[in-house]
């Protein structure tokens, strides 16, 4: 049996949008081809009577956002064909080619079906082509009149554009504008008699300093739109789904009282008496949160009507994803509980779901759910060859004592070949309102054949605890999350008294990252440390994120007013006390953490006198570790295993 390695990121498939029709699922399979260094996606239909196993698209299309149209005639997605921007394009249920709707210059970023399935609506945006002299080369300025002007990912976000919903006929192609603005927004739904449109845009679109966004219902014969939750003058609404006769629409959101980390719920809308209500269940997070860095297209199990009255949802509970059923009563009744992460889904029919998950140590799965049994079988493994052919880390669930006197989560996977006195490596997520959770972790497993333990814990700040735990850090970051962290290593060293304590490692990465400049500051308990698309100093931050200013002010409850309480909670603070060997990693395009948070504690490092060292990596962003590059995704994970390697003596 062979280990897992950096490589066998090469060897890996996930499965993802499931999307039931008849008797059958289609379904997308992404892989990462080495050769040219990219992520390639096809198109599957696997056949719920005999389990055969179709190719419907190749990886030429790289499909995405699969869909059928509700005559069930044609099969829809967004296409980036051999490297274009994206389009829409139609393929047909009884066989034959597919071909582009689209030809936008600026490609297609969203689209949704018409009822009668004669034409579709989609997203794309338009600019204005500037006047300049006849061929001129000559570089020219940026010119930025707006707050939120860059997004990590995406880069400066160009200001002459303008935002579109066009209208495309399936029959003659012949297009139609049916909505302008001069700032992105979201379409969500068309009507059944396409009278109106629900769209998501900022909650106050005439200024820019209030945070939130919320859907609107635009009526298109009038040219207007009115703002669907007016009862919620703070937080953020989304649509989810509506019912067959159009009555009660499924909104997701929060009010915003306890500002970025207020728990998502799920919302009724009555369209008849404009009154929005909280129908989930309480105090529990809807949605996914679980993190990862193997799956790829993925959209999480999404919201569903199972009737005019009931609907099934998802919650993140305890590291895990758990389905409710609701109804419009406000009841609630929990229909799937298991140590799996959905990663998507689709009704087949009644209390019936065909999913993708992921398990600890299960990458990607394709399967059947059947809600009355609580059953779930699989229909099909993408890795079946590689997982007869490696071995997987054993890995425990724990909960301990954290800061507050409550319990804590964490796991801890086992180095593949156990030895007493082995290296283990705390191992800190992001966010931090998110959590570890049952889901394959490439990353960790790798570290696991590598020799290493790896600590994964859930502190205070992170989500599927209900909302006084996320909510317990706002404005006092490095207090009771590092106390959990801390008190989380002591939990495993006393249980497993395996691990060298002499060869302990911390490393994490965003908030992550935040915390491991944090912790080489107040102890000196760790061998070594990494340091990834880390913050440092929340007083840049606040001005070079693309996030900052809204983030800075709303999780750490002060703003450049107040420079001594975000210097207080800044890692930079402190670097001079640290004796830490660190390695820095960041990728030159992070606008979410940008690279200077990382110069910064390199060279307040540096200036302690502490062995350290920095590595950057081109052309990749925040997501580097898990939809970076491939190729400097192996060459980050070598790199931080030599780090560890060289303090372990190994």
């Amino acid at each position: 049996m062979s280990k897992i390695t950096s490589q066998s990121l090469y060897e890996l498939k996930n499965v993802s949008q499931p999307l039931a029709v008849d008797e059958a699922v289609f379904y997308l399979e992404t892989r990462i081809d080495k050769e040219s260094n990219s992520y390639k996606t096809s198109l599957w239909r696997l056949d719920l009577k005999n389990q055969d196993r179709t190719l419907w698209l190749s990886e030429d299309y790289n499909p995405t956002a699969i869909e059928v149209s509700p005559n069930q005639k044609y099969l829809s997605f967004l296409s980036s064909f051999k490297g274009e921007k994206a389009q829409l394009y139609l393929i047909p249920l009884t066989g034959g080619g597919a071909f582009a709707l689209t030809d936008e210059k600026q490609g297609v970023t969203s689209y949704l079906w018409t009822a009668n399935s004669a034409s579709l609506y989609y997203q794309t945006s338009h600019k204005e082509e500037e006047d300049q002299k006849a061929g001129s080369t000559w570089p020219q300025p940026t010119k930025i009149n707006r707050l939120q002007h860059k997004a990590d990912g995406v880069g400066l976000l160009p200001e002459d554009l303008t935002y579109q919903v066009k209208q495309v006929a399936v029959a003659s192609q012949e297009v139609s504008t049916v909505l302008e603005k001069d700032q992105a927004f979201n379409l969500q739904y068309v009507a059944q008699d396409e009278s109106y449109l629900l769209y998501v845009d900022r909650l106050d679109p005439d200024d820019e300093w209030v945070y939130g966004a919320s859907v609107y219902e635009y009526n298109i014969a009038q040219k207007k739109a009115r703002l669907v939750t007016g009862d919620y003058p703070k937080g953020s609404f989304y649509f989810e789904a509506v019912n067959s006769d159009e009555t009660a629409f499924l909104l997701s959101g929060n009010d915003f009282s306890h500002a970025f980390v207020s728990l998502e719920n799920l919302y009724l809308w009555d369209r008849e008496s404009q009154e929005v209500t909280n129908v989930s269940v309480e105090d529990k997070m809807v949605g996914d949160t679980i993190v990862g860095d193997f799956q790829q297209k993925i959209s999480g199990f999404p919201v569903k009507w199972v009737s005019d009255q009931d609907f099934i949802y998802p919650v993140t509970d305890h590291g895990k994803t758990v389905l409710y059923q609701g109804n419009v009563q406000g009841q609630n009744e929990k229909v799937l509980d298991e140590k799996i992460h959905l990663t998507g889904g689709d009704p087949v029919k009644a209390n019936q779901l065909v999913v993708t998950y992921s398990t600890l140590n299960q990458p990607s799965r394709l399967a059947l759910v059947d809600l009355n049994s609580r059953e779930i079988t699989d229909l099909y493994n993408p890795n079946q060859a590689f997982e007869a052919d490696h071995t997987f880390a054993d890995i425990d669930s724990f909960y301990y004592t954290g800061a507050d006197n409550d319990q804590v989560q964490g796991w801890y996977v086992k180095p593949l070949e156990s030895s007493d006195n082995h290296p283990a490596v705390v191992y800190i997520h992001g966010g931090p309102q998110v959590n570890y959770g049952e889901s394959f972790f490439h990353e960790v497993q790798y570290l696991a054949g590598a020799g290493y333990g790896v600590v994964m814990l859930n502190p205070h700040g992170g989500n599927s605890y209900g909302q006084e735990f996320v909510a317990t850090i706002l404005g006092d970051y490095g207090n009771k999350d590092y106390e959990d962290v801390m008190l989380g290593t002591d939990y495993v060293l006393d249980q497993y008294p395996n691990i060298d304590p002499d060869r302990l490692f911390v490393a994490g990465g965003s908030y992550g990252g935040f915390m491991t400049n944090w912790v080489v500051g107040h102890t000196h308990r760790f061998k070594a440390a990494v340091t990834q698309r880390s913050i440092s100093n929340w007083i840049s931050f606040y001005g070079t994120s693309d996030v900052g200013a809204f983030f800075v002010e709303f999780q750490l409850q002060a703003d450049l007013s107040r420079p001594e309480d975000l210097w207080r909670m800044s890692p930079l603070a402190y670097a001079s006390q640290s004796t830490t060997p660190l390695l820095v990693l960041h990728g030159q395009e992070d606008l979410r953490c940008p690279q200077e948070q990382g110069e910064q504690m390199y060279i307040a490092m540096k200036k302690a006198g502490v062995d350290t060292k920095l590595v950057l990596y081109p052309d990749s962003s925040h997501g580097l570790s898990r939809q970076g590059l491939p190729n400097l995704r192996i060459e980050r994970l070598e790199e931080i295993k030599a780090w560890f390697d060289h303090y372990a003596g190994l």
